[in-house]
């Protein structure tokens, strides 16, 4: 069941980028690199919590990093 989200997602981030790569000038050659570079980390992010939903997320680092913090200045 996951393969077939992942290969929807995939279709979903191809027509993407078959929608948005004719609408970038030919000029823009930094824009076109930066969305390539977006577009495919988005898209493994959106695999890798696909095939591992219960990643922890940034709010689990930040009490991570600042719960000792907190505890410190309450005494």
């Amino acid at each position: 069941m996951k393969i077939v989200f992942i290969l929807g997602t995939l279709v979903l981030v191809a027509l993407i980028f078959l929608y948005e790569w004719p609408r970038i000038n030919r000029t823009q050659k930094k824009e076109k690199v930066v969305f390539v570079v977006l577009l495919s980390l988005g898209t493994i992010l959106a695999i890798v919590l696909i095939w591992n939903p219960n990643l922890p997320g940034p709010t689990q680092m930040v009490d991570y990093i600042y719960k000792p913090l907190g505890r410190m200045m309450e005494k």
